[in-house]
C-alpha cells in the first residue's frame, strides 16, 4: 500500500489526484494485455505479469499462500490472509480473462493463480 505524506491539504489532495490519474491509467492498460491464443505466450505472461505488478495485485505470484487462519490468529496475520485472497482471486480473473476459452476449458479448475499459470505453461512451454 502507498502511503504518502504531503505537507497540507491542497498538496495531499493534489497527490491523491495524480495517484488517481495514474491508478486509473495503469488498470486501463489491462486493455493492452493480449488474448492467449496458443502463439504468443511469452508476449502474453510478460504482459500479464508487469499489468499485475502495476496495479499491485502481484502478491500471491509472488508469495506462498499464507497459513490456513485459526481462532488465535492475530489481526495482522488475518490481514495478510486477506491481501493474499484478495491479490489471488483478482489476479486470477484477469490471468482467466486474458486466455481464451479453448486454453480455459483444457485447464482444470485452479484455486490458485500460481497453478492456473503453472498449468498454462505447461501447455506452451516444451522443455
Amino acid at each position: 500500500m502507498l502511503v504518502m505524506s504531503c505537507g497540507d491539504n491542497r498538496r495531499q489532495l493534489a497527490c491523491w489526484k495524480q495517484l488517481s490519474v495514474i491508478s486509473s491509467s495503469v488498470f486501463n492498460d489491462t486493455s493492452h494485455v493480449p488474448m492467449l491464443s496458443g502463439d504468443n505466450y511469452a508476449d502474453w505472461k510478460e504482459k500479464i505479469i508487469f499489468t499485475l505488478g502495476c496495479m499491485d495485485l502481484d502478491l500471491a505470484l509472488r508469495v506462498e499462500e499464507p497459513p490456513a487462519l485459526t481462532e488465535s490468529s492475530k489481526t495482522q496475520e488475518k490481514d495478510i490472509n486477506d491481501q493474499w485472497e484478495r491479490s489471488n482471486c483478482l489476479s486470477l480473473m484477469l490471468v482467466k480473462s486474458h486466455t481464451c476459452k479453448s486454453i480455459r476449458g483444457s485447464i482444470l479448475e485452479c484455486p490458485k493463480v500460481t497453478d492456473f499459470m503453472k498449468a498454462i505453461e505447461e501447455q506452451f512451454c516444451f522443455f
